[in-house]
């Protein structure tokens, strides 16, 4: 199954954050995926074959963009 995300999707992880927080938000798509987490507002940037691995659900978002 092929899961699709956009730019500025809430996503949620399998892992929660060390903060306590399993929401992301999606701020560059690309090679790397950068996230940003809704809870504390760190930032990281994982490649795209990690964050498919690691991703629970998409929650959507705003953007048409589909990548």
């Amino acid at each position: 199954m092929e899961k699709t995300f956009n730019l500025n999707d809430i996503v949620i992880m399998k892992k929660p954050h060390a903060c306590g927080s399993n929401n992301w938000q999606i701020k560059r798509v690309g090679v790397d995926i950068k996230l940003k987490c809704l809870n504390c507002g760190r930032e990281v940037m994982l490649d795209r074959l990690e964050f498919i691995r690691k991703l629970k659900k998409v929650e959507g978002g705003t953007n048409e963009e589909k990548i």
